[in-house]
């Protein structure tokens, strides 16, 4: 079985190019050759790169990046000359340009569509690529998402639902140092941290996230880990809602000390509130560290099927700081409570969430296709 993954980009930029990235070592480690033809930025990267026997980075020159879409002409000629290479081309969305190749390229074999997420802010990118959507659905011999629940809501999958399935995201588990947590820990000594990890935009809702430190005790601290372009907004909300000692924005963390703030804090809070927010990722990386989580509920996401109200956490309404603030609460003010969400977490990431498990369930349903 020879596999071809399509997506945006390399380096790993994101949440999607993240799963390609660990699909295909995964799978490579199990002697399924899997390659990855993606865009990068940087034209002197451009070119093979081989990973092990079983897995090579396809890398193609981008021309222009446009609405977050990677415009790369030369892939489409590369996947014409290499399509009879593969019995399964995986291919990722939304990634118009992925999805462009594939129709231009002649390919006759089976199609697997990873839908991670609808396009809901290109309005305009919408319009013009949906038609190639439409197709693309409709060539797809099987189509995956990350959680039950987001590709059951999906508008644009309601016609094609008798060959839509799920395929949970799966990670390794993060490796915590002891001294490196201590250390966070001493900084804020006799503080209940509450740690949110991402970008600061729009979508992550951390307004609601500060402004709920005002229903929270003094013993309570909100860390906030991240760069965006919402910094020095957030930063004055800060300071409009008097929580200054009770919330800091970390700035960027390097990936090397992001195990440590996960290890260190004692509830994660994931408080998005679009749908652009289908999965995320940072709640099975607090889960395999066993942490409870406090997250939000979206329509149609998957965020709240991720975190199970009541089991590893809680799920509260979006938009509502005082939600946020009373789930905090109610978790850390019984520590028998506390206990059974923790134990309860790092039981789910293991039943649900782990890499194996993630790379066992994409093997399974490739070996359906190509039976099928």
């Amino acid at each position: 079985m020879k596999i071809l993954q399509i997506g945006k980009f390399y380096p790993i930029k994101g949440g999607v190019e993240k799963v390609m990235y660990d699909l295909m070592l995964g799978l490579s480690r199990r002697g399924v050759h899997c390659d990855m033809l993606c865009a990068v930025t940087d034209r002197q990267k451009s070119g093979i790169i081989s990973l092990n026997d079983s897995a090579r980075l396809l890398c193609i020159s981008t021309w222009i990046q446009l609405s977050a879409t990677m415009i790369a002409p030369s892939m489409i000629m590369k996947l014409r000359k290499i399509r009879h290479e593969y019995d399964i081309i995986h291919i990722h969305h939304p990634d118009p340009m992925a999805c462009l190749a594939l129709f231009l390229s002649g390919y006759k074999g089976k199609v697997v569509l990873h839908w991670h997420s609808d396009i809901l802010k290109q309005k305009t990118l919408l319009r013009l690529y949906q038609p190639l959507q439409r197709w693309l659905i409709k060539r797809a011999d099987l189509i995956v998402g990350t959680t039950p629940v987001y590709v059951q809501h999906s508008p644009f999958l309601k016609q094609a639902q008798s060959k839509v399935t799920c395929l949970p995201i799966g990670i390794e588990e993060l490796t915590v140092d002891p001294d490196s947590v201590n250390r966070i820990r001493e900084q804020y000594a006799d503080k209940k941290i509450i740690f949110s990890l991402g970008r600061l935009i729009e979508y992550k809702g951390y307004e609601y996230l500060i402004e709920s430190a005002q229903y929270l005790d003094d013993d309570c601290i909100i860390l906030i880990g991240g760069g965006g372009p919402l910094k020095n907004t957030l930063q004055q909300r800060i300071n409009d809602c008097g929580v200054n000692e009770k919330v800091k924005l970390m700035g960027f963390v390097p990936d090397e000390e992001v195990a440590a703030c996960f290890g260190a804090c004692d509830v994660f809070c994931l408080s998005s509130i679009w749908k652009t927010e289908a999965f995320g990722i940072v709640q099975i990386e607090a889960m395999s560290c066993g942490k409870p989580i406090v997250a939000t509920c979206i329509e149609g996401s998957g965020v709240s099927w991720v975190n199970a109200d009541g089991v590893s956490g809680y799920n509260v309404e979006s938009r509502n700081a005082k939600a946020l603030a009373e789930g905090i609460k109610k978790i850390l003010s019984d520590p028998q409570r506390y206990a059974e969400f923790s134990r309860a977490s790092r039981q789910r990431y293991e039943q649900m969430f782990t890499q194996e498990k993630m790379v066992n369930r994409c093997l399974e349903l490739y070996n359906d296709v190509i039976h099928d």
